[in-house]
């Protein structure tokens, strides 16, 4: 089985490009946005801390994070494949996910390149539509700046190690999606 990470900032369509690359190849998509929502709404200690963090726009802590992402490869058990969906977001956690990965292949990055203005109407757009409170302007402001801040260091982190295939993240869905399968199958 292989491993995909689905890269680019906020509102470039990696969930939904994740779920429809999950389903097309089997493989299990890996949200961390999805699981520490989850942990928000079930108002866990973890998911109280978490609230506070993503309602200033910030990003969670590596070790809840890195913690998260283990147990689900974990729970998945060897075999499974994944696509990870939010992990890694800065070269610590990358270094942790290649530690996690040593029995399984090292992960492929799709990395969906969207320009800033496309990025600021489509989170607007999803915050009008899905109520989500990190869909405003302050934190979409915010979580742009720490993208391009932390995140963004990891192109050049898996680009260095031939793992990187950027794709413009701009047409239909289908066109997008098109364009990553096209890759996949290519390095696959």
């Amino acid at each position: 089985m292989f491993n995909l990470i689905i890269f680019g900032p906020p509102g470039a369509g990696k969930g939904t490009q994740a779920q429809k690359i999950s389903e097309d190849f089997n493989l299990i998509h890996l949200s961390t946005g999805a699981l520490l929502r989850e942990e928000v709404s079930q108002q866990t200690t973890i998911g109280k801390q978490v609230q506070t963090i993503v309602a200033g726009g910030g990003l969670v802590d590596d070790n809840i994070v890195d913690t998260i992402v283990k147990n689900e490869i974990e729970k998945n058990g060897p075999s499974a494949g994944f696509v990870f969906d939010g992990y890694p977001r800065n070269i610590n956690q990358a270094l942790k996910l290649d530690t996690l990965l040593t029995t399984k292949a090292l992960p492929l990055v799709l990395n969906l390149e969207v320009n800033q203005e496309e990025l600021i109407s489509r989170l607007k757009l999803r915050g009008q539509k899905l109520g989500r409170a990190d869909d405003n302007k302050t934190t979409i402001s915010n979580r742009l700046l720490i993208y391009a801040q932390q995140t963004q260091p990891l192109l050049d982190f898996y680009a260095e190690k031939e793992r990187l295939i950027s794709v413009d993240g701009q047409g239909s869905i289908e066109e997008v999606f098109e364009h990553l399968k096209e890759q996949i199958l290519k390095r696959k």
